[in-house]
């Protein structure tokens, strides 16, 4: 594996001298930071990310999990998260790349192999990264230098990563993301309706039928999925959506109404506790800053 990882390094530094770069396989990205970071809050979308040096901290409600060159990141539902990177320098900058999951050839791969047991329903993962894998990954990132090759090749080696993913995780979270019946199917179809009506209060009976359960099973296995709560849930992303109106029009007591607070000192309490300001300096801030990245870079 150390010469797979030796190589993907040459090729992010040959495509990403800094920052964040969207490459021309759509949807991977690398990422490459020379110091460790403050965290971010923000949005995973699915997606399976790696880490080619350096390490990095990923925090989901409830839960912290770490991860590095050793082991492989998958995010299988829109997660509200915070992250930051823990390892990187000068010398040896944090590099890491991330390509989206497609849902339904993952499911045209999950049609192909055997069923496995399901053992947890969390939407998220971090498992221990096989020869196997990366080695499906370099091939997708040496098309970078066969342009020409990636309309064909392209689709086929991320099949071939999605099958590596579904053999290497023997938890089964990654069967239930495409299957319409399992339980994470039926949470991520309620974690559409709140991202649709998170400005509205939570009807929880509706997101229950929804998922067709009942209200203690949902609210059960919706943080099984999530590690937070549906009023958790939706209270990120009511924050996180008011960060971005409140760069460009800074009028606090406004967006709160508008993201559905009736409380602008709530609002207050509750934005500085996630972004580490409050509302109007937090905004004050981004607005001098230069444009940061999406969150969910890797």
């Amino acid at each position: 594996m150390h010469d797979d990882i030796s190589h993907l390094i040459a090729l992010a530094h040959k495509h990403c001298p800094a920052g964040q770069v969207d490459t021309a396989l759509d949807g991977v990205r690398f990422n490459r930071v020379s110091a460790p970071t403050d965290p971010v809050a923000g949005m995973f979308e699915p997606m399976f990310c790696v880490i080619l040096q350096g390490a990095k901290r990923v925090i989901i409600g409830d839960q912290a999990m770490r991860y590095d060159t050793s082991t492989y990141f998958v995010a299988s539902l829109d997660l509200p998260a915070s992250g930051y990177v823990c390892e990187a320098s000068a010398d040896r900058p944090y590099i890491g790349l991330s390509m989206t999951i497609d849902r339904a050839l993952l499911a045209s791969v999950l049609a192909e192999v055997p069923p496995r047991p399901v053992a947890r329903d969390a939407g998220f993962l971090v498992n221990p990264i096989t020869p196997g894998l990366l080695g499906s990954v370099r091939r997708l990132i040496e098309l970078l230098d066969q342009p020409e090759d990636i309309a064909v090749l392209a689709p086929m080696i991320r099949r071939e990563i999605l099958y590596r993913l579904v053999q290497s995780d023997d938890t089964g979270t990654l069967q239930q993301i495409a299957r319409a019946d399992s339980r994470l199917s039926r949470v991520h179809r309620t974690i559409h309706w709140i991202r649709a009506h998170f400005d509205k209060p939570l009807a929880i009976d509706v997101l229950a039928e929804l998922a067709g359960m009942s209200r203690a099973s949902f609210h059960r296995h919706f943080k099984a999925a999530t590690a937070m709560s549906p009023l958790q849930y939706q209270k990120a992303m009511r924050l996180q959506e008011a960060r971005r109106m409140l760069i460009v029009q800074p009028d606090a007591q406004a967006t709160a109404h508008r993201v559905g607070y009736e409380s602008a000192s709530q609002f207050s309490r509750e934005y500085a506790r996630m972004f580490g300001l409050p509302p109007a300096r937090d905004a004050e801030r981004l607005r001098g800053a230069p444009p940061a990245p999406q969150f969910a870079e890797i």
